[in-house]
């Protein structure tokens, strides 16, 4: 009987694929990855209830070192990163990969809503869902050395099939609510996190694109491109961040017209179901994790690329990804600079 790893987190998904896992001849053995902020006792009854071996593994360290300082990081430098993306390849892959090892496991799993094929060359190749739950954006910086061994036994399935599956199977968490937030943030409150781990960022001006002082802000870990809530400031119409600027403690606020654009850049390229790109190519490109995408040019260059959309769109804030598909294949990706 083949051995898999599963990242038991608690939740309706992972409890499924552990079931449907089981039912596919595995031997499973669930690891909770402890960040010290969810408790285990939802992942200890799932796993008793299938009666399948589980552990609780201690990543707050990692996930300090590798998630949460960059991210700290990276919105004191005005940048809006994503936190799982950074993760999945950083943290909890590793940590299910080196659970895996130690007990003789072939395979690690996880709940995400995303398939892995192979194809006639022998790569590897990462798949969107093709329900409104697609998460194969969050799993977009994966190498083929993860890919190689991964299962997620819920790639054909909708939100509402996993439910009734979790009913079908008796699960304890089939009526549990989603969790919607960062994990390590579960108030939402980006700017409260933040302060809470370095000084606080002092107030400074809110601009005009030619540079007209319009008010004060808190501190830039409070703001992100495209936010027009929650601003504190009242112009008589609605204003939006267009730019966020550590250098000079302002952040610009612009008309919606001009917040668009039709082009950005990327670095950092993950190359994931086909090898690495010298000529352009087109692709559908997401800039954020939803379901819109955008028909693109992707132009690689020396360590980058530039993508240039066929339509306009809202500018994307840096720190995020930009994702590239040829329809449902996950092609690569990079973080917008």
């Amino acid at each position: 009987m083949e051995k898999v790893v599963l990242g038991l987190s608690g939740g309706v998904d992972s409890a499924v694929a552990a079931a449907l896992l089981i039912k596919r001849g595995f031997e499973v053995h669930g690891a909770f990855l402890d960040i010290g902020v969810t408790p285990p006792e939802d992942a200890a009854l799932v796993a008793k209830t299938l009666g399948i071996d589980f552990n609780i593994i201690d990543i707050r360290a990692e996930l300090e070192e590798k998630v949460c300082k960059p991210f700290t990081d990276a919105y004191l430098r005005g940048r809006t990163p994503n936190p799982c993306v950074i993760c999945n390849p950083t943290v909890k892959f590793p940590s299910l990969l080196r659970e895996a090892d130690r007990l003789g496991a072939e395979y690690v799993a996880t709940g995400h809503y995303a398939r892995v094929t192979r194809d006639e060359a022998g790569r590897w190749q990462l798949r969107a869902a093709p329900c409104d739950k697609d998460q194969s954006y969050m799993l977009a910086r994966l190498g083929q050395d993860v890919l190689s061994r991964a299962i997620f036994p819920l790639g054909e399935y909708t939100k509402d099939e996993v439910r009734a599956e979790a009913a079908n199977f008796g699960l304890p968490v089939a009526a549990k609510s989603d969790s919607m937030e960062i994990c390590f943030i579960p108030d939402n409150d980006h700017g409260k996190f933040i302060r809470s781990r370095c000084a606080d960022t002092p107030p400074g001006d809110f601009i005009s694109p030619d540079g007209k002082v319009l008010g004060q802000h808190r501190g830039i870990q409070y703001y992100t491109i495209g936010q027009r809530r929650g601003l504190g400031v009242s112009l008589g119409h609605r204003m939006f961040v267009s730019a966020i600027s550590p250098e000079d403690n302002t952040v610009t606020l612009s008309d919606l017209d001009e917040l668009f654009t039709d082009k950005t850049s990327v670095n950092e390229l993950n190359w994931v179901s086909i090898p690495p790109q010298t000529d352009s190519f087109r692709a559908e490109v997401k800039v954020r994790h939803s379901r819109v995408a955008y028909c693109a040019e992707i132009i690689p260059q020396e360590g980058k690329a530039e993508i240039m959309f066929d339509e306009k769109l809202r500018r994307p804030a840096k720190g995020q990804l930009a994702v590239f598909y040829r329809g449902d294949l996950l092609l690569g990706c990079g973080t917008i600079i």
